[in-house]
């Protein structure tokens, strides 16, 4: 798509990494900042009309929520309201897939702070995405040539 890339992965202050390699989940202390300083980071794209891929595990509705409006989605628990800040437009790709095909590709993971022994707490925190959020739901069982292509269609199709 010729489009900017960011892993959110890369964003993740030392110490929540130290936390993750001690085996230690995120809670939502840890990932708010986080959620924010990615937030910053869609909103310097947006304003420079960039579009922007972000790998993230926004796990909840309201972190999704926080990519959205920024901090000020936690305060009023609704994203930001058309006005001087308006919420960014994001599609939310939900990669969904059972817990044995995810567990194989973080092994096969080599030097990332997140340890498989996380895993059982990710799926714990996780919402789906729902209505009324801009999502689709892809399924990690398709070859990923079909993974990208059902991604590519629902981008072009806005």
């Amino acid at each position: 798509l010729g489009w900017k890339f960011y892993d959110a992965d890369d964003y993740h202050p030392l110490e929540n990494k130290k936390k993750m390699e001690e085996g230690i989940p995120l809670n939502d202390e840890d990932r708010i900042p986080w959620l924010c300083a990615l937030h910053d980071i869609l909103r310097r794209e947006d304003t420079s009309r960039q579009d922007t891929i972000l790998a993230c595990s926004a796990l909840k509705k309201m972190y999704r929520r926080v990519l959205i409006g920024g901090a000020s989605a936690i305060e009023s628990n609704q994203p930001e309201q058309p006005g001087e800040n308006p919420a960014l437009k994001i599609l939310f790709v939900h990669l969904d897939g059972p817990k044995d095909i995810i567990a194989a590709r973080l092994e096969k993971r080599r030097g990332h702070f997140m340890p498989l022994e996380l895993l059982q707490s990710q799926f714990d925190t996780l919402e789906p995405p729902s209505a009324p959020e801009n999502f689709i739901t892809v399924s990690l069982e398709k070859p990923l040539p079909e993974i990208l292509l059902q991604i590519e269609t629902a981008i072009l199709q806005g």
